[in-house]
């Protein structure tokens, strides 16, 4: 196996290789690592759209989406317990040391966990898939919304709307009841409570911070018996972060996430299905300023 990552001629990584380190999974983002008792999770710097792994990566996307995560496992450690041991490269042990320029930065070093098999996900406003089912049937996920509201308009309240994960293809919006097919209904109750109260206190920080979180998407698993926040936490991969100031109901939104690659590739005369097409190095570069500027403004450090 190589030891050298394969990267764009934009200098940002594709893919990881850590010599005879075991492989677990290569996910959209993340190279997945076997270390014993722990796992290791590289966060690359792909970018998907439409369920496509563009051939364009993002110039330093996978070390904001690390540290931003691990702002928010460290934020919310009081809230629920997380998977996450160390981001620190130098807590990591030794066998990584020859990969520092694949890891350092990128990478977390996390306890393993058994995984519950839906994404949890919370919905401040209306938009993407919540906005077609409302559409459709003025409500969400078996949720009834009154009539009469926007795309991109703030809900009455949060709501929680679990999904399927799935493995190709779009994960598939499905009712409370329709979850605990996959999720006992205790361990449902107590995900969909941690999932509103780590979503509403996150909402309001990041408002007084310039950023209105329309919606977000969680990950939990147990790891002895007990409920954790697991894989990462409030990324522009993972919600949609629109800019405060300059939101209006009625439309989409401009934002700091991937929704500026979308808008770029409906334009183009493409499928959505693999080969996905290049990104120009403007739309690559811009998408990257949009990454780091939301770490900026959340954490209040330029990346």
């Amino acid at each position: 196996m190589p030891n050298r990552a394969v990267r764009h001629p934009n200098g940002a990584i594709l893919q990881t290789h850590l010599g005879e380190i075991p492989l677990v999974a290569r996910g959209k983002v993340r190279d997945i690592y076997d270390l014993g008792d722990h796992l290791l999770l590289v966060t690359t710097d792909r970018l998907s759209a439409f369920d496509c792994v563009l051939p364009t990566p993002i110039p330093d996307k996978g070390c904001v989406l690390n540290q931003m995560s691990v702002f928010w496992f460290e934020r919310f450690a009081g809230v629920a317990r997380n998977h996450l041991v160390s981001a620190d490269f130098s807590d990591f042990p030794g066998i990584l040391h020859p990969y520092r320029d694949q890891v350092e930065g990128r990478a977390m070093l996390v306890r393993k966990a058994a995984m519950f098999s839906v994404e949890c996900v919370a919905r401040g406003y209306l938009s993407g898939s919540g906005w077609k089912e409302y559409r459709a049937g003025r409500s969400i996920c078996g949720i009834a919304l009154p009539p009469g509201l926007e795309e991109s308009g703030r809900l009455p309240e949060a709501i929680f709307t679990p999904a399927t994960k799935a493995q190709t293809g779009h994960d598939i919006n499905v009712s409370f009841e329709e979850a605990t097919q996959l999720v006992p209904a205790g361990y449902l109750r107590q995900l969909r409570d941690l999932t509103l109260r780590i979503y509403k206190e996150a909402a309001a920080y990041a408002e007084q911070r310039g950023i209105l979180i329309a919606d977000t998407k969680f990950e939990f698993g147990l790891i002895d018996g007990e409920i954790v926040l697991a894989d990462e936490v409030l990324t522009p991969d993972s919600s949609r972060f629109w800019p405060r100031d300059e939101w209006r109901p009625g439309g989409p939104q401009a934002s700091y996430d991937k929704q500026y690659v979308r808008d770029y590739l409906e334009t183009l005369d493409w499928d959505k299905t693999d080969p996905a097409p290049p990104l120009p190095s403007e739309v690559a570069e811009k998408t990257s300023a949009k990454y780091r500027e939301a770490f900026r403004l959340l954490t209040g450090v330029a990346f």
